[in-house]
């Protein structure tokens, strides 16, 4: 019985199986019919393809400066190490670390006592020695007078032999005595020169030993700022073998940088006319003021491992926001360039055959151009050639650009979600309605511009009919 109940039930269950099945199919074909007009397909399509919106800027001409841009790092004008001259206790520092200080300051001061005993020793040995020269000098004025007598006794006497008054070994002896006296006179005269040397080399060692003294206060030979401090007050220092600080020379200051040697040309061409200007900014601020100073020296040869070249710009430092070891951002400007075509950056597009730009036709068509480029200003690219002045070119967009794409002006990033997308009659309504206004600047009137808007609205995604139509 049982079994009976169970297959009837099954009998029963599946005519309602089927018509279940039936009733859902109809209802999915109803659901896919397109309604009248079949505004679904054509629509989608239409939206799919129509205009493209963008944003666009016009190409001026300005003078543009030629200027090279680089990395560089700020050297000192001159620096100086601090040694001592002489050994000796360091008696004093008259300076704190890091003080600006003149040239002729005393920075140091070490224990000139030892110094002065043997400067005083120097001036008792120039005393010794002049005394000495006195002594030759009475000598060879004694011995000259002898020698005087001894060669008038030597003549009276040559001529008593003449006359057979006295003997030849007299007269022998007399002119003996004459010539000892004249010997002696010329070895007085030698021991005068000696003196006078000795007297010489006396006061050479008072000179040395008064700069000896004189190293005992290390002064300041430049203007500058004082470095760290290596030795401090009560330490021994040794002669020529401790740097006890530096000072750097800030005012004026140098900026070294290297440029690319192709550009050494044209830095050689325009320097030859004048003076170049180079300016400075902090390499992590943007926004600070930048620093002015002139171009001052160009390296004697390339470096050949980075193929740069150095060079150099003196800057008056006068408020001292340059800092030795700083780096920062250099731009040394060679000229300007009277009425160049400039765009902005991000019009210029690259391409397989090189730069390129989107330009926008009266007819609202845009077409590819090839460009060459030259320097960027600033926001702004140089177009050197293949663009005119008061030509349109597309700032935003060209990546759903195709040559002979119709576009819509849009205003910067707004409009963006008009019929273009094709996001059904909602969207493109919201379209037209912001690229009515932008739409006279491209030739077209508002109401054209809109009715546009309303045709891509009824193509959106064909299920809401009388959204997109108009009254």
């Amino acid at each position: 019985m049982s079994k009976r109940l169970w297959i009837l039930s099954a009998a029963g269950i599946a005519p309602l199986l089927l018509l279940a099945l039936a009733s859902c199919s109809g209802t999915g074909t109803t659901g896919a019919a397109a309604p009248p007009g079949g505004g679904g397909g054509k629509g989608g399509k239409k939206g799919a393809g129509g205009d493209v919106p963008v944003t666009v800027a016009v190409s001026t001409t300005k003078d543009v400066p030629v200027e090279i841009q680089v990395i560089g790092h700020v050297e000192a004008y001159a620096t100086i190490s601090v040694k001592a001259q002489v050994t000796g206790e360091l008696l004093k520092a008259n300076f704190q670390e890091g003080d600006y200080i003149k040239n002729g300051d005393l920075l140091f001061s070490i224990d000139a006592r030892p110094l002065q005993a043997a400067l005083n020793q120097a001036i008792a040995n120039v005393a010794h020695d002049q005394a000495a020269l006195g002594q030759a000098q009475a000598n060879m004025a004694r011995d000259a007078a002898q020698a005087q007598y001894a060669d008038a006794s030597a003549s009276r006497y040559a001529q008593l032999f003449q006359e057979k008054v006295v003997s030849r070994d007299q007269t022998e002896q007399f002119r003996t005595t004459a010539a000892a006296a004249n010997q002696a006179v010329e070895a007085d005269k030698a021991a005068i020169e000696s003196a006078k040397a000795a007297i010489g080399a006396s006061q050479a060692a008072v000179e040395n030993a008064r700069v000896q003294l004189s190293y005992t206060e290390i002064r300041s030979r430049i203007d500058g700022r004082l470095g760290t401090f290596t030795v401090k007050p009560g330490n021994v220092v040794m002669a020529n073998s401790m740097e006890l600080c530096t000072i750097n020379q800030i005012e004026p200051i140098y900026v070294t940088f290297g440029v690319p040697e192709s550009q050494l040309p044209a830095v050689k061409q325009y320097m030859a006319m004048g003076k170049l200007p180079v300016r400075s900014q902090p390499q992590d601020d943007s926004t600070a003021p930048s620093e002015t100073g002139v171009l001052t020296f160009v390296d004697n040869t390339v470096d050949v491992t980075t193929g740069t070249i150095t060079l150099k710009g003196t800057f008056p430092n006068t408020d001292r926001k340059l800092w030795p070891g700083q780096y920062v951002r250099v731009t040394l400007r060679l000229t300007t360039q009277p009425n160049a075509v400039t765009v902005p950056n991000e019009a210029v597009m690259t391409g397989q055959n090189g730069s390129y730009v989107y330009v926008v036709k009266p007819d609202r068509t845009a077409e590819t151009r090839n460009v060459t480029t030259g320097a960027r200003v600033g926001q702004d690219m140089v177009i050197a050639s293949g663009l005119q002045r008061g030509e349109t070119v597309v700032t935003e967009g060209q990546l759903r650009l195709a040559p002979g794409s119709k576009v819509v002006v849009r205003e910067g990033r707004g409009g963006g979600d008009g019929g273009g997308r094709g996001r059904g009659g909602d969207g493109g309504g919201g379209g037209a309605a912001k690229q009515a206004a932008p739409a006279d600047s491209m030739g077209i009137s508002a109401p054209a511009a809109a009715d546009k808007g309303g045709k891509k609205g009824r193509g959106g995604r064909g299920g809401r009919k009388g959204t997109g139509q108009r009254n």
